[in-house]
């Protein structure tokens, strides 16, 4: 079974910036493409941001020019820097593989909050 391990949520004010990362394991990793999901309070969980095996990117339109998600295939780790936050970011962020399937990990609470 895949795992995924997502680490750096936090409090940060609204305009400030935050890193998260999550480690997979039992997964043969540089050959997939990995996305960064969220789910806030009450809605569905939703894709934000995703690489392809040859790192190349895309965003929903609510993150575009503020998140950046990179990989390092060495450390079987993808990441996801964020810029900008505003409230309507918060949310527990989840790492998988995109399409994702069902072996989703504990996720990381992400609070933008004054």
């Amino acid at each position: 079974q895949v795992q995924f391990v997502e680490s750096g949520g936090g409090l940060v004010q609204p305009g400030g910036s935050l890193i998260v990362s999550c480690a997979a394991s039992r997964i043969m990793f540089r050959a997939y493409a990995m996305g960064w999901y969220r789910q806030a309070p009450g809605k569905q969980r939703e894709l934000v941001a995703a690489i392809t095996s040859r790192e190349i990117t895309n965003y929903s339109d609510s993150v575009k020019g503020r998140f950046t998600i990179s990989r390092d295939n060495a450390k079987n780790t993808v990441y996801l820097q964020m810029n900008s936050l505003k409230p309507e970011d918060t949310a527990v962020y989840y790492c998988n593989v995109s399409p994702p399937n069902n072996d989703w990990g504990q996720g990381t609470q992400v609070t933008v909050s004054s």
